[in-house]
């Protein structure tokens, strides 16, 4: 079979695309518009996507561009598979209306897709792969999408080539399906030309133009095009055309080399309506393709490419390489034997774009008004073009898409992520240990927005690798070594680096920076000079765009601290909304300072000495900022806050100080039992006591009504905050959905499966919300996990949430199809904190009298 395949391999060309008719210009160019409302590069199913969505909702003035031919790149090289099995709910959405726009893309425009609704089967060959699929298939079930665990059998029912013998089982999801990519393209061109976008083929854009902040206009190699707004959805080509605009802009997406095979019809041809496979432990998809197979991959050696930045106007077939699809050959020989007997066609090598996190990238650009991005699919481009082409409609049309996506936007990543060689290194890696939490490239520890962050540490003796990648969904190995942190949190004193957080300096001459971030937050920030302030930065929904502390330094100056994440995103937010005036600055303070977080009762003691000052509550009050010396180093910004809701201190430094002010502190401190602490610690910590994250709890979906923090809204105020008329109706309604802690009950720790986030939570037997975060509180010595819940709807309409409602309610957090019965709050359980010690204190007197 292996001669075979040799001697026939350069056999025959995938065909074509068939030529575009109505909907692009044929022989001679038809004249480029002087001026256009949005120009669109990119004539692939992303952009043609985005110009379809944006006709939709009724947007004039469209142009879109293609350097080649309509959909001649990687469109046309697609494997043609559009599965809901994505990592993470947006993308499970998007690809859920992908497939049913395809469904109706031949009756809406009269152009064949090719669509048939196979279904795929996922197959798992070992028990943690199967556990991943039902964690899947507890999601999807939220979403509403049809799907089946199923045992090794009944793959053979529905598939009759696939060798089950080391199969533990399978997702079936019945609605998955296949289609044609060029066709689709196709018909997705044909619509938005019908509703009057303008398509030009082989009209390159050299750059995009730039004043004050905002796009202009976009010249071509046949002349500019004056316009509001501008798209990349180059795709390969993305990451040159960003830098080649008159401001850089960072689209960090690498290309790889990707490769399928093509089998001649087999000799019983297999029917077009036969399901996907998709073996990930395999690293294999197998689909239908005229009577053969269509049969790729995903390497554990992946070949980045264009490096260089090499653009080739169209994307050619490049050379077979066998030698390197010998492991996926091997796969699909194992996973279905009866294919030593068939012939190939033809072995496909294509370039994918991958970015740092395999997730897409969308929305616009930080610091360039009307530049958005769509591209960097990770070989996913047309399970998502559909949805991420609404989604980002939406964006340009509302100012906000209609579902939270910010895992997929572009503002997550900062400029640490868009070296070259960074890009190289990761997409090496991305593709090879895809899905995972985070990464090894360009760090030592784990990596958050490009810093490096302690997870835990370690005790000599110990290896990092082996016990971050064990019993990935029970108990790990670790749980000791963090339990042995946060009992030192608590009862001694801890340090943790949190040098990763967003950290801005806003000034004014006047009262300017006083008045924007009255504006901008939730919460009143007239307040003394050394006070600290939580509070929201909300959008006109009431929503969350951020979540900080706010200390007041001085009366015309703040410093801003925020989520890690929130690095160019809350920049953009603020210099969105900042006014034009030069008595007015914000400073990205990030790499000035490093951030010690000294948790734990003995911190007062070990600051006491280092600083000759008292850090007595009666001295140094919670939620208070007070700039000192500690050690030789002056200028240090002690904050009387962690985070955590443990006492302690946040220490801002100097970072010219940082090595001198820690060891000092760890000298000092070993005399009140001192160690380092990672951030499982953290969010043990943080979790057990009901503190809400952003990114993670918070987004820009959820108000502050909805999570138990309307003490932290100015309503008192007549100030005219951003968000503050939603929110005020919102009190008037009453919420329909409320942030609630989850205890599990009748839950072995031991034995049973670990929560993470995202599981489905059931109330009186009712699917009623999800989980958004969880953690082992080792205070409780149980699990503890935050979500979101609603009623039941009346009559098509949102219900309020009541205290009865999460009260007297039985509820069941569902993890891998496996429901635990847990205790529901609306505040943190510091009566059983209380309870938990007396009883722990019971017990050791006991155990005492009894010796």
């Amino acid at each position: 079979w292996i001669g075979v395949l040799f001697s026939l391999g350069r056999r025959g060309i995938w065909s074509s695309p068939r030529r575009l008719a109505s909907a692009v210009e044929t022989t001679q160019p038809i004249p480029l518009p002087s001026q256009a409302r949005v120009v669109i590069c990119g004539g692939g199913i992303v952009g043609t996507s985005v110009a379809y969505h944006l006709a939709k909702l009724g947007w004039t003035e469209i142009v879109l561009l293609e350097q080649g031919r309509l959909g001649a790149g990687t469109t046309r090289l697609c494997a043609g598979i559009v599965s809901v099995a994505k990592p993470i709910s947006i993308e499970c959405k998007m690809a859920d209306y992908s497939n049913s726009l395809y469904e109706h893309l031949e009756e809406e425009t009269g152009v064949k897709t090719g669509y048939v609704k196979t279904g795929s089967l996922c197959l798992a060959q070992n028990q943690d792969r199967f556990l991943s699929l039902k964690r899947l298939a507890s999601r999807l079930n939220v979403m509403g999408i049809p799907c089946n665990v199923i045992k090794p059998k009944e793959v053979s029912k529905l598939h009759p080539l696939v060798n089950i013998h080391d199969l533990v089982g399978a997702l079936h999801l019945p609605g998955d399906a296949v289609v044609s990519p060029p066709d689709v393209n196709h018909a997705l061109a044909t619509a938005a030309a019908g509703h009057g976008v303008q398509i030009h083929e082989r009209t390159t854009v050299n750059h995009v133009m730039m004043e004050k902040g905002h796009v202009t206009a976009v010249e071509t190699d046949r002349g500019a095009i004056e316009c509001e707004y501008f798209v990349n959805c180059a795709g390969q080509w993305a990451y040159e055309l960003g830098q080649a605009s008159e401001t850089k802009v960072s689209v960090p997406l690498h290309g790889c080399e990707h490769f399928y095979l093509l089998s001649k019809p087999l000799p019983e041809p297999l029917q077009p309506s036969t399901p996907v496979v998709m073996d990930m432990d395999g690293r294999i998809y197998v689909r239908a393709w005229q009577g053969g197979v269509l049969s790729g991959g995903f390497e554990k050696n992946p070949k980045p490419i264009f490096t260089e930045g090499r653009n080739q106007l169209e994307i050619q077939t490049m050379q077979e390489d066998w030698d390197h699809f010998e492991p996926m050959l091997s796969a699909l020989l194992r996973r279905m034997p009866e294919l030593e007997v068939c012939e190939i066609q033809q072995l496909v090598n294509c370039p994918e774009s991958f970015t740092p996190d395999m997730r897409c990238l969308m929305g616009e650009t930080p610091g360039v008004h009307g530049y958005f991005v769509l591209a960097g699919m990770n070989a996913s481009g047309l399970a998502f073009a559909g949805g991420a082409g609404k989604y980002l409609a939406e964006w340009m049309t509302y100012g906000y898409p209609t579902a939270n996506v910010w895992p997929l936007d572009i503002k997550r990543f900062g400029n640490l992520q868009s070296s070259r060689t960074f890009l190289r290194h990761r997409v090496m890696e991305v593709m090879r240990e895809f899905p995972r939490w985070d990464f090894q490239t360009g760090r030592q520890w784990m990596e958050k927005h490009g810093f490096e962050r302690a997870k835990y540490f370690i005790p000599a003796g110990k290896d990092l690798l082996s016990l971050d990648a064990s019993k990935t969904f029970y108990k790990p190995d670790w749980f000791d070594i963090v339990g042995a942190e946060v009992k030192c949190c608590k009862e001694a004193v801890c340090v943790i680096d949190m040098s990763s957080f967003t950290k801005f300096e806003l000034t004014s001459t006047d009262d300017q920076a006083l008045a924007l971030l009255q504006h901008l937050c939730a919460n009143d920030l007239d307040v003394p000079v050394g006070h600290i302030v939580h509070t929201g930065m909300l959008n006109e929904r009431g929503g969350y765009e951020n979540d900080c502390s706010v200390v007041r330094v001085k009366k015309n100056s703040f410093f801003i601290i925020s989520p890690t994440d929130q690095q160019v995103h809350c920049w953009s937010w603020l210099k969105k909304h900042m006014p034009d005036d030069p008595q007015l600055h914000l400073e990205d303070v990030s790499w000035k300072y490093t951030a010690l977080n000294l948790i734990g009762p003995r911190a007062m003691d070990v600051l006491g000495e280092l600083s000759y000052v008292s850090m007595t509550p009666e001295h140094f009050p919670s939620l208070f900022c007070k700039e000192m010396s500690v050690g030789y180093a002056n200028g240090i910004r002690v904050m009387s806050m962690t985070h955590t809701g443990e006492p302690g201190f946040m220490l801002y430094i100097p970072i010219e100080y940082a090595l001198h002010v820690y060891n000092e502190v760890m000298s000092v401190g070993q005399k009140y039992g001192i160690r380092n602490a990672g951030y499982y610690a953290l969010r043990s910590l943080r979790i057990e006591k009901f503190f809400a994250f952003w990114g993670q709890d918070l987004d820009p979906f959820t108000t502050p009504l909805e999570c138990g923090r309307e003490f932290r809204v100015k309503f008192d105020t007549d100030i005219d905050f951003l968000g503050r008329a939603s929110l005020l109706h919102q009190r008037q309604e009453g919420v329909s959905r409320r942030f609630i802690m989850l205890v599990l009950e009748d839950h072995d720790t031991e034995l049973d499966l670990w929560p993470w986030w995202g599981e489905p939570i059931y109330r009186n037997g009712e699917l009623c919300g999800t989980t958004t975060s969880s953690a082992y509180s080792y205070t409780l010595e149980r699990h503890v996990c935050l979500g979101f819940v609603s009623p039941p709807s009346l009559d098509g309409s949102p219900a309020a949430v009541t205290p009865d409602f999460i009260n007297r309610g039985d509820y069941e957090v569902d993890i891998a199809g496996q429901r635990y019965p847990a205790k529901a709050k609306l505040y943190p359980f510091s009566s059983l904190f209380a309870q938990q010690r007396r009883r722990k204190d019971e017990m050791e007197l006991s155990n005492f009298q009894g010796k």
